[in-house]
């Protein structure tokens, strides 16, 4: 490797590390050295450095990128290269070292593996291979204080356990039921990238349950476990199950995945629960959808913040639920123009698998879908009244034409 080269230490580092020995293909591979971000740059000129409150180097091959963390140091409070919060969040770390004192910075003692290339040896300073052999994901340090750091630590011990099928220590678990409030603080665009990790990485519906179990999707989604809690039937709740498993599923195919579909599944209930609302003080079906989805996206996103054309696709899904009640004339065939067809007609068999919706109308819209032009015509025609002829539309409109002056 060319830091070595170089004369710097390289190890790998991290998830690849803890992967390759659980037998699986790492997802991306990540080095630790002792050399400082602008060292890296200087020795590679495909590298890029990013990060304020953690300076990395990224090193960029092709369509690959290699993550270089120069080790990490402590260093006394008051110094300008680390930041605390009064609430104990870092707001910056900057501060440099050696291995044995990076290794003290990592959180989870199986991703503080060093793997060092030069004789193939496993550098192990936490007792992260024991942990490893014994399923069982381990905080360094107090996990407290640990938390408090950085409270997305709480999001990670969940997904890692959830991805990993492993266990977690008791110490490791117990202090996550009083600290999750402290996800409030977290910035909203860092939580909205953690829910794509924790729900679209082909482990979501693990995931669900055990950010329910220890309070945590309540902070993420108020609104959906609100509705969740106050379900008088199971829809609520087996909708989201479908829904989940329909994304794990995709995912272990090797299918795409399209964070919006899943996140319009996860608010589709809030949004219910709103409509009705509105629906209830007089409000018209077309206004109390459009302005039930502005109040349910607009809190949403002070949470997770969902980017404009997240939010725009599930709106798009959304308002075309009711559409497919329209199945008379050429209301159909504009429905199948839609770009969001294909999502909103799968969002629709979601509901129906769940008891949200008519199963029979599902049949019907997959029937046209797939049937010739003559098939599609009769199936769009008017019922037939008595005499055998198409029912004529009343019209229930005054006409707006001035009445002829008697001659």
């Amino acid at each position: 490797m060319r830091l070595k080269k170089a004369g710097f230490e390289a190890y790998l580092v991290g998830g690849c590390v803890r992967d390759l020995l659980l037998g699986r293909e790492p997802k991306d591979f990540d080095v630790a050295t002792n050399a400082s971000p602008e060292q890296v740059k200087q020795i590679f000129r495909n590298c890029r450095i990013i990060g304020r409150r953690f300076r990395l180097a990224h090193v960029f091959f092709g369509r690959e990128i290699i993550e270089v963390a120069t080790f990490r140091g402590s260093e006394p409070e008051d110094s300008e290269q680390q930041v605390v919060h009064a609430d104990g969040r870092l707001l910056r770390d900057n501060v440099f070292g050696t291995l044995e004192q990076d290794v003290w910075r990592r959180d989870f003692t199986v991703n503080a593996l060093y793997y060092n290339i030069r004789d193939f040896s496993v550098v192990d300073y936490t007792g992260g291979m024991q942990d490893h052999a014994a399923a069982m994901l381990r905080l360094i340090g107090n996990p407290s204080v640990r938390y408090r750091e950085d409270p997305v630590r709480m999001l990670r011990a969940v997904r890692f356990a959830a991805k990993l099928g492993f266990s977690l220590h008791p110490d490791t678990e117990n202090p996550i039921h009083e600290l999750h409030p402290l996800l409030k603080s977290i910035p909203s665009a860092r939580l909205y990238d953690e829910v794509l990790k924790l729900f679209l990485s082909g482990y979501g519906l693990q995931t669900f349950e055990m950010l329910r179990h220890y309070g945590l999707f309540g902070i993420l989604f108020p609104d959906t476990e609100r509705s969740l809690q106050s379900q008088q039937h199971d829809f609520p709740r087996m909708f989201l199950i479908r829904a989940l498993e329909n994304s794990d599923r995709r995912f272990n195919d090797g299918k795409t995945l399209t964070p919006y579909f899943l996140l319009a599944a996860l608010l589709w209930e809030p949004l219910q629960f709103a409509v009705q609302k509105r629906l209830a003080h007089g409000e018209n079906e077309t206004l109390a959808y459009q302005n039930a989805a502005n109040e349910i996206l607009t809190r949403q996103i002070k949470i997770t913040a969902m980017p404009r054309h997240i939010t725009q696709s599930m709106r798009d899904v959304w308002f075309l639920q009711n559409k497919f009640s329209r199945t008379v004339g050429v209301r159909p065939y504009r429905l199948l123009e839609q770009a969001k067809f294909r999502a909103a007609f799968d969002f629709l068999q979601l509901r129906a698998e769940t008891g949200g919706a008519d199963p029979e109308l599902v049949k019907w819209w997959a029937t046209f879908q797939e049937a010739d032009e003559e098939t599609q015509r009769k199936m769009t025609s008017p019922p037939k009244g008595s005499n055998g002829k198409p029912r004529r539309k009343t019209n229930h409109y005054r006409s707006r034409s001035k009445p002829k002056t008697p001659q």
